[in-house]
């Protein structure tokens, strides 16, 4: 039986490599083809495939230093060990990425059904008028008089929120079970993607590097640089920046006397992670306090929050993403904001990588004695 990954024969001699300009336009036609034509049919898969490849660059240097790690406790064969390495590395990223959502969300969830019960008892004995709101400047009476009419009279709240009947809150949780479902799926061709990336990431590498150099030069293995660069520094930038300013603003609110701190510093670090996404948080809890009618601890609250933001935003983050992708701090922003416009939340990610990567060869092109210099 004929091996199907030996060279095609033809006359007891191998088809050149070197091919006439024509058969080599028609093999790249081919090729560009195929790739669209695999892109279009992997289309529903493609976010599970760049998020995989994203932690994968990412986590790289740590999977590297997991192999050695390994080896040296292990003998066998070096396929047996690599495909161990990547599960045992895979599980670990899963279990990172699951069990803090998922107690996020049984906490969100306990929280949600108290609140709910909560409004239902508010709705129908009535919830009294907050004095602070009075106290508003412009809008106070007016909001007094609007919360006095509708929501201050039992009974009063249910007239506005008739509309939620049981039909509407049926298809409301058949449509989160779907989207929730869809989520698992990708989540799962993540890993198993992920899996395959960190047990022939080495060779899938040499491959790239091998094609790059080919169709692009040394200037080709210049770019994969910098995209790798931008890639980790943007993770860097974005996760771990993101998680500090959860566990800042987690100590925070536990300082105000808020209930359930680590709970409000987990979720405020996963917003964190997106630009200008711990605002939303920091106005909520404010929210929270002055409802409670502490005035100097919400802003104070606000004050620190947005101190935290800046440093975060305006010297943290873009010394990390700007240094290594080396871009300036307006590009790097314009990558973030533009790639989650564009690709959702994986372009905070790939926003960057193209940015840098539009950069290099800006600076090649503009000083073509020194490509690599800025």
């Amino acid at each position: 039986m004929v091996d199907a990954f030996q060279p095609i024969a033809r006359g007891g001699e191998t088809i050149p490599a070197h091919l006439p300009s024509t058969q080599r336009l028609a093999s790249v036609i081919l090729g560009v083809a195929l790739a669209l034509l695999a892109i279009w049919m992997l289309r529903i898969f493609l976010p599970a495939l760049a998020w995989a490849l994203v932690v994968a660059v990412a986590t790289w240097p740590l999977y590297r230093r997991f192999v050695l790690l390994l080896s040296g406790h292990r003998h066998g064969h070096q396929q047996h060990r690599r495909t161990l390495a990547a599960a045992i590395f895979t599980l670990l990223i899963g279990l990172i990425l699951v069990l803090p959502l998922g107690i996020a969300a049984v906490r969100l969830g306990h929280e949600a059904f108290l609140f709910a019960n909560r409004a239902a008892a508010n709705a129908a004995n009535g919830l009294a008028t907050p004095e602070w709101i009075g106290r508003l400047p412009f809008v106070g009476s007016y909001i007094a008089d609007w919360w006095t009419a509708n929501l201050s009279q039992p009974g009063a709240a249910r007239d506005i929120l008739h509309h939620l009947n049981d039909g509407f809150v049926l298809v409301w949780a058949r449509a989160l079970g779907t989207e929730l479902l869809h989520r698992l799926l990708l989540f799962f061709f993540t890993l198993l993607t992920l899996f395959f990336l960190f047990r022939d990431g080495a060779a899938f590498a040499r491959q790239i590097a091998a094609l790059a150099d080919r169709l692009f030069g040394d200037r080709g293995r210049l770019l994969g640089n910098h995209l790798i660069a931008a890639v980790r520094a943007t993770v860097n930038g974005l996760v771990l920046v993101g998680l500090g300013e959860g566990v800042a603003w987690g100590i925070a609110c536990a300082v105000a006397g808020l209930p359930r701190p680590m709970l409000i510093g987990a979720v405020s670090g996963l917003l964190a992670i997106i630009p200008f996404g711990l605002p939303i948080s920091i106005f909520i809890c404010a929210a929270v306090v002055m409802a409670e009618g502490h005035m100097i601890w919400a802003a104070a609250l606000v004050a620190y929050g947005m101190g935290v933001v800046f440093i975060a935003d305006h010297v943290i983050r873009p010394v990390l993403i700007s240094g290594a992708a080396r871009l300036p701090f307006l590009w790097v922003l314009l990558g973030l904001l533009g790639g989650l416009e564009t690709f959702g939340l994986i372009g905070l990610f790939l926003g960057p990588a193209v940015l840098a990567a539009l950069m290099t060869l800006w600076r090649e092109w503009a000083a073509p004695s020194s490509p690599a210099e800025p």
